[in-house]
């Protein structure tokens, strides 16, 4: 059932090659560069840079859905959401043990390689979505 348009949040996630979630909110959690932040109805307006990591939507249902971002934009304006990132993944898109080989193969590949890191980083948010869901 719809809820009044002032209780709710319409929300897009978004990856550079498909709509990956879209669908009606009562919350919305990202990381940003300054840190988490969270997001519910009638939200001022905000456009952040997000970093690699969970987004955690709490929709209309009372379902929880999670999904594994890269680096990208949030946008808050008039209840609605966009989450724009180079790569999005539902965590039950996610293969735990494929992640856990990936990270393991990031660290291996070097400390002080910038794509390394940025791999780990990913890596580990694969993981976390996956684990955070189940």
């Amino acid at each position: 059932m719809a809820e009044s348009s002032d209780k709710v949040l319409q929300v897009e996630l978004v990856a550079a090659d498909r709509l990956v979630w879209s669908g009606q909110a009562t919350m919305v959690i990202a990381r940003t560069t300054e840190g988490d932040v969270g997001i519910l109805p009638n939200h001022a307006p905000l456009l952040s840079s997000i970093i690699e990591g969970v987004v955690d939507v709490q929709t209309a249902e009372g379902e929880t859905w999670i999904a594994a971002v890269d680096a990208g934009f949030l946008s808050v304006a008039d209840n609605r959401v966009s989450i724009l990132a180079e790569r999005a993944e539902m965590s039950h898109e996610i293969d735990l043990e494929k992640a856990r080989q990936d990270l393991e193969r990031a660290k291996a590949s070097g400390e002080n390689d910038d794509a390394a890191q940025e791999a780990v980083r990913r890596a580990e948010a694969r993981i976390r979505a996956v684990e955070r869901a189940s």
